[in-house]
């Protein structure tokens, strides 16, 4: 259900965009896993979700590995739970050239133009690799729209620690309250929220909230809903 919380209407300085499966479709990597993975499509979550625990037990460890790689070792996890052998190469070159090339989705842009004509300040804020984010941006169009393009790799961390927020915010000169990410993962917004940022919450398929986490300001089904509450804004 959309709701948006009453009397928070006054603008974030900048609004902070998760990409990957926010911004950018992923039905092109379930495809490319799914043929990884001997046509199990339906592991794509287990792939995602495997991905996202060996990050933070990366970061948890107090090492770092770049996030295709820990995403390539993850496919290797999964691919040996359905008894298929991948080598670190293997899963990287399917990794890479998964996630490399995807379309944003369908109303993308359109928000994007109106946030950009209302007078935000858009800047991407991922885990993934600089390299990864200008190719991703190029080849899906959408890097005319942001006024910066920040990769969480200089912290060492990845979100959803708190650091990495705290980074962002300092990257762009705010306080941390004057920062708003936008973000499809509930894990996303709830690392946000609990560093002292607003946030606002894009349910695409399958993707919930955090309950334990406070109340998100927006929840809404599409970007294109987030823009039209966002240029009301005060």
């Amino acid at each position: 259900m959309d709701t948006t919380i009453p009397n928070k209407n006054i603008r974030p300085k900048v609004l902070f965009f998760d990409v990957n499966e926010t911004l950018l479709d992923l039905t092109k990597v379930k495809k490319e896993v799914g043929k990884a993975l001997g046509g199990r499509e339906d592991l794509l979550s287990l792939w995602f979700t495997t991905m996202l625990q060996y990050s933070l037990v990366t970061s948890a460890s107090g090492q770092y590995k770049p996030f295709g790689h820990i995403g390539a070792a993850a496919l290797q996890m999964v691919a040996a739970n359905v008894d298929i052998s991948l080598t670190e190469e293997e899963a990287r070159t399917i990794i890479s050239g998964a996630m490399g090339n995807l379309p944003a989705h369908p109303e993308v842009k359109e928000a994007l133009a109106q946030l950009n004509a209302a007078g935000y300040k858009l800047v991407a804020f991922t885990n993934s690799s600089k390299d990864g984010l200008k190719k991703q941006f190029e080849n899906a169009g959408l890097t005319e729209y942001f006024d910066e393009m920040l990769s969480v790799e200089p912290t060492g961390k990845f979100k959803p620690f708190t650091e990495t927020y705290a980074w962002g915010a300092k990257q762009m000169g705010l306080e941390l309250e004057e920062c708003m990410l936008i973000a499809a993962h509930g894990w996303d917004v709830a690392g946000a929220l609990w560093a002292g940022w607003r946030a606002a919450f894009i349910g695409r398929p399958e993707q919930q909230v955090y309950p334990l986490a406070p109340k998100t300001e927006i929840v809404v089904s599409d970007l294109k809903k987030a823009a039209n509450i966002l240029v009301s804004y005060n």
